[in-house]
């Protein structure tokens, strides 16, 4: 129903918060009343006696009941119960159009799917670059691969692209180089969420022990005295 009658609203609400919020709560109260169809049954509530109670004095004895009123209430409660409407409300059945055609929307997922193929393709040249030792060209990507790293798919691509290049042998950086890929790697860590740690952190967890440079004969830096204050 919401892709046959809602699109034109729904289209017309992008940009304002408030109708967007209003349409959301609209939609959340219909699905509620589809899952409660009736309101929750009050139970009557007898209340327990109180403590020490039994050694009052004057204590009334508890009266006989009497059958035939206890009968009648309970066949009472059955008649209800048999003329009572039946507790599962039946399925009113109904066609709903096809609505617009799909391809408006693939049409919007396509454009971003398009950006994430571009942030993607920025995040491996700036890294070709690095290793290639063209750092002009490196420093104009540098802004939007740091800007690319807010999103988990370009987080992932830093690690794929960096695990090749070690797989290369490539792991040992001049000094401009290693400045880079640490600065990528702490914005990358910076980025990730809880659910990235078993993923993006997991996977830099072997190449922040696999770069280094040099500093001097005999003394090496490795990636990870850089990035480890990550939590």
């Amino acid at each position: 129903q919401l892709v046959a009658y809602e699109v034109k609203r729904m289209r017309a609400e992008e940009g304002n918060k408030q109708k967007i919020l209003r349409h959301i709560k609209e939609l959340a109260e219909k699905l509620y009343k589809n899952e409660n169809p009736y309101p929750a049954v009050t139970m009557h509530k007898v209340q327990k006696p109180t403590e020490g109670c039994h050694l009052r004095l004057h204590q009334k004895p508890f009266p006989r009941l009497d059958e035939g009123t206890v009968q009648w209430i309970i066949d009472q409660a059955t008649a209800k119960l048999q003329t009572a409407p039946p507790a599962v409300k039946a399925e009113k059945k109904c066609m709903v159009p096809s609505g617009p055609p799909i391809a408006a929307i693939r049409e919007r997922n396509g454009n971003a799917l398009a950006n994430s193929a571009r942030r993607l393709e920025v995040v491996r040249n700036c890294i070709s670059y690095i290793f290639e030792n063209k750092m002009l060209e490196a420093k104009k990507l540098f802004p939007a691969v740091l800007r690319a790293m807010k999103g988990r798919a370009a987080r992932h691509c830093l690690t794929q692209e960096l695990n090749l290049h070690v797989q290369q042998n490539r792991a040992v950086l001049d000094h401009q180089q290693f400045d880079f890929i640490i600065r990528m790697m702490n914005c990358c860590l910076q980025d990730c969420t809880a659910m990235d740690e078993h993923g993006i952190a997991a996977a830099l967890l072997p190449l922040v022990t696999a770069f280094c440079r040099k500093l001097s004969p005999g003394v090496t830096q490795f990636a990870y005295s850089c990035v480890q204050e990550h939590v």
